[in-house]
């Protein structure tokens, strides 16, 4: 059973994505809050798999939600995927560096919606590749962060290379073809590196492999 926190302050909106979940034999909404902070406790309470957060809400915002959600250790098995109406937008970019595992657009089709909490139940991230190019291309433009080398130091040379590939935006089976090896392999090559750089999903070993300087985005 996958199980379901909702956060937004509109209660008519939260209805809606409760009624679509309620459909479904295998999800289960546990809980709803309209803030950041109610949001908080709820999740520490109940431990959700998934908690679908509004970006933009009172008291504390969807980013600094995430944020505290991924800085937590007893909440690390929580999937923060971020809602909003904005798409790609600043706001979606930053709550992603903040820990989110993805983000879908309000305006998503209800058998879309029920796909994309599955699918970050699994601990995929909710980034298509397309998506992933257009984060690169609008705002990862030079190196942020500098504190994961030693987590570098670690990568095996195949390690790396699936990284590379993933911030470029190939999917496992895409990896698989480049590097000649089974998508099973891939996926294991990326999870390692995952655990080594301290990800907690592929969204995160994205933003990571660019700010510690991986890899670098491509100009034109």
């Amino acid at each position: 059973m996958i199980r379901v926190l909702l956060v937004d302050d509109q209660p008519l909106l939260r209805s809606g994505f409760r009624a679509l979940l309620d459909l479904e034999s295998d999800i289960e909404v546990v809980a709803e809050a309209g803030d950041g902070e109610e949001a908080l406790a709820l999740a520490g309470e109940l431990l959700p798999d998934i908690a679908l957060v509004d970006i933009r809400m009172p008291v504390l915002d969807g980013i600094e939600t995430t944020r505290r959600i991924a800085a937590d250790p007893a909440l690390t098995g929580v999937h923060v995927v971020i809602l909003t109406n904005y798409g790609m937008d600043e706001y979606v970019f930053h709550a992603l560096r903040a820990g989110a595992a993805g983000f879908l657009v309000k305006d998503i089709l209800p058998d879309d919606f029920v796909h994309a909490v599955r699918v970050a139940a699994r601990g995929d991230a909710l980034l298509a590749p397309s998506i992933t190019r257009r984060l690169i291309k609008q705002y990862v433009t030079q190196p942020l962060r500098t504190d994961h080398g030693s987590g570098l130091d670690e990568l095996t040379s195949r390690e790396r290379e699936a990284v590379a590939l993933v911030a470029q935006g190939l999917s496992n089976e895409e990896i698989a073809g480049r590097l000649v090896i089974s998508p099973l392999t891939a996926k294991t090559h990326i999870n390692r590196a995952m655990t080594k750089l301290h990800a907690r999903d592929r969204a995160q070993l994205v933003f990571l492999a660019y700010e510690s300087g991986l890899v670098t985005p491509r100009t034109r």
